[in-house]
């Protein structure tokens, strides 16, 4: 009998010591907004640079390159071809985005990861795209397969980050037509939070979509929304086949996208804001009205990626009041559509993460806060205008973006939240 309680014994404290040593990796549930939103224009203002972007439709038009069933599937809703040239007429666009719906649900791997994209809500998701990481041992050099792997599991355990983020850096020793396979199975394998599919070829697209349907079940991808991805407008109006084509896969299977413009101020759009705003307006009117004529419903994102340019040096500058203003006005309008909206992020043009690049980035975090952002991508590691994955920045910024996380709860203003008690006790 003493043996046996000793054993019972022996085992529960094995128990206790493996539930001490479990390793739990704590995440923050999205963000919803307690806070008003920061609308920069008034409704006379908005009026305008609206019927500014019908304007460009209609007169001067939009061009889709290479893509005759793009061309096809516009004249056959109204809009005048010429060419490679869609002139679409006034009101078109914007009734054709009434079907993309208000807000969605991105699942995840874990259903407790499952985020709501659109409305209140905001998440954040890691850098996109660049070519190079710095690391404190190696310095800046080009990303390989184990820096992107090394970045999934870093934005895994960040508590603050919600979402896994696509290509947080470009895997340079993988060959180009398989690299989506194994970024991809990353995201699959080492992080249950949600992630994003690729949209460098219309094939690779759908080989996200296949890769889903082996993770989640054929059925339940065809029901539900298991990937948001980035589908980036070559501005200044022109959409590209090889952008469009991925579009159409992931609209085709219920997947979201973001229908982005990539505006340099000076360079692909106007100087002035109000111009530029014209501008994206007619390019994300366009992008998502396309997205409901492959399948009316499909889930869309109106987004944005605005940073103006030193006319001096021709480099992009980030953190701006220019761009902060775009921001904030192209928020408004995203609203007015009934859309979620994407933009802002880590920006920063510095080198190194330094006194400017924290500067920066500040910045550029504080619009995306309060412009209405849904979905932010670039939220941690962003350095040297996008060319560089920095892993220090990453740890950095991932931790301050807690700081959003609490200044979108508002002021509490519950009983216990207004302390008279301890003030009286004073």
């Amino acid at each position: 009998m003493g043996d046996v309680t000793d054993r019972r014994r022996a085992g529960g404290g094995a128990a206790r010591r493996a539930e001490r040593t479990a390793v739990r990796i704590e995440t923050a549930r999205f963000i919803e907004r307690n806070i008003p939103n920061l609308d920069i224009l008034n409704a006379e203002a908005l009026e305008i640079i609206e019927t500014n972007a019908e304007t460009i439709l209609e007169e001067i038009g939009v061009n889709f390159v290479e893509n005759p069933e793009a061309l096809k599937r516009w004249k056959e809703a109204g809009a005048d071809v010429e060419g490679d040239r869609v002139h679409i007429p006034r009101g078109l666009a914007r009734e054709l985005c009434k079907t993309a719906p208000s807000s969605y649900v991105q699942h995840a791997r874990n259903p407790e990861r499952n985020v709501t994209i659109g409305g209140n809500s905001l998440v954040l998701a890691p850098v996109y795209g660049p070519p190079f990481v710095r690391s404190a041992q190696g310095g800046r050099r080009y990303a390989t397969i184990e820096d992107f792997r090394n970045f999934v599991k870093l934005g895994y355990m960040s508590k603050w980050l919600h979402h896994s983020g696509g290509t947080v850096c470009e895997p340079t020793d993988v060959p180009v037509n398989k690299r989506h396979l194994d970024m991809i199975h990353a995201h699959m394998t080492l992080s249950d939070k949600p992630f994003m599919g690729s949209v460098t070829e219309p094939e690779r697209a759908a080989d996200s979509v296949e890769m889903c349907e082996i993770l989640f079940g054929k059925d339940f991808v065809a029901e539900n929304t298991v990937m948001t991805s980035l589908i980036n407008i070559n501005s200044p109006l022109t959409f590209d086949a090889t952008m469009m084509g991925a579009l159409e896969v992931y609209a085709k299977a219920n997947q979201a996208a973001i229908v982005s413009p990539f505006i340099v101020g000076g360079a692909m759009a106007p100087v002035s804001v109000a111009g530029t705003l014209a501008q994206v307006t007619a390019e994300v009117l366009t992008g998502i009205a396309y997205s409901q004529l492959v399948r009316p419903g499909a889930p869309v994102i109106a987004g944005t990626f605005v940073t103006s340019i030193d006319m001096n040096s021709g480099a992009p500058t980030f953190g701006t009041p220019e761009a902060a203003q775009i921001t904030y006005g192209m928020g408004q309008i995203a609203r007015r559509l009934g859309l979620p909206y994407r933009s802002a992020g880590s920006f920063c043009g510095s080198k190194l993460p330094d006194a400017q690049a924290a500067y920066e980035t500040a910045n550029s975090l504080n619009m995306g806060l309060l412009s209405g952002v849904n979905f932010m991508l670039h939220a941690a590691g962003w350095l040297e205008g996008g060319l560089v994955a920095s892993f220090e920045k990453f740890v950095m910024d991932a931790d301050q973006l807690g700081i959003l996380h609490h200044l979108a709860k508002g002021i509490d203003m519950s009983e216990n939240g207004q302390a008279m008690d301890a003030i009286r006790e004073v």
